[in-house]
């Protein structure tokens, strides 16, 4: 199989993007695992696949799998690139775009200035959307790791976040805690864990270890998700900046009931063929 694709990243988050409308795509779980694969493969954090809309009110559907095969629901830096990518292939000429994932809808719309929106709806609080094994919903949660009692936000954006409060992003734990906390037994699907710090209320520095995928420069609905938390403590305003180690987003929150705003760039790399 012979396939064309992009390579793309948003803040140094990249991903490998794949055509599914104009060439027949079908990805077995070893043949993703090759396209993320840095030495034997392209390189990427994620494979992303644009596939016809399956419902008359959305423009497209978006796919994604991690670097080790699985498939998950959603990555908001992916979500920007995809709208890049459509976009420049000519697959549309809109510049806002429903597209349909397994978390839900998502919105897009590209910007004059080439950054791209993308409405990453409302966030899901209960522990049980995470999912989250706990008694009852709460701002925060104690939970036990490796001989540590920590104190953390849960939510998820469509897929699952913890998100732990530190002092110092550059010194924080983020190769031994992150695996720890990404397969403990209360995330039952496992976890995308954020290690934030708080500058001010409208700036965090924000390292993620995303499931599946290690740590990586930028997580776009960890990023949100880590807004998010820091809003229902009382810590941030309703518009951050969040500086990951690939760069800037910014995210914009108001509170309950209402969607979480991510704006951010995204930019092609190079284009070509794979034989697989």
């Amino acid at each position: 199989m012979k396939l064309q694709f992009a390579k793309m990243h948003g803040l140094g988050n990249d991903f490998v993007v794949i055509d599914g409308i104009r060439q027949t795509v079908a990805l077995a779980p070893a043949q993703i695992r090759r396209l993320a694969d840095r030495r034997f493969g392209i390189g990427c954090d994620q494979v992303l696949l644009v596939e016809a809309s399956q419902q008359v009110d959305t423009d497209f559907r978006y796919r994604i799998f991690n670097a080790d095969g699985g498939e998950v629901e959603q990555c908001g830096n992916g979500a920007r690139c995809f709208a890049r990518f459509v976009h420049d292939q000519g697959l549309t000429e809109k510049h806002a775009l429903r597209v349909e994932t397994l978390a839900g809808l998502l919105q897009m719309q590209l910007l004059p200035d080439n950054r791209v929106r993308v409405d990453m709806g409302q966030p899901r609080l209960e522990p049980a959307n995470a999912p989250f094994i706990a008694a009852e919903r709460a701002p925060r949660y104690p939970i036990a790791v490796d001989g540590m009692e920590l104190e953390i936000g849960v939510v998820s954006m469509g897929n699952p976040h913890a998100v732990w409060m530190v002092n110092d992003v550059d010194q924080a734990p983020v190769a031994h805690l992150g695996p720890l906390l990404e397969r403990h037994d209360r995330f039952p699907q496992r976890v995308n864990v954020g290690f934030m710090h708080i500058i001010a209320p409208d700036h965090i520095r924000l390292r993620v270890f995303e499931r599946g995928a290690g740590e990586t420069l930028a997580c776009g609905s960890g990023a949100c998700a880590a807004v998010v938390v820091g809003r229902l403590w009382g810590r941030l305003s309703p518009s951050v900046r969040v500086d990951l180690p690939g760069g800037a987003l910014e995210i914009h929150w108001v509170g309950e009931g209402e969607s979480v705003m991510m704006t951010g760039p995204a930019v092609t790399v190079f284009e070509g063929w794979i034989e697989l």
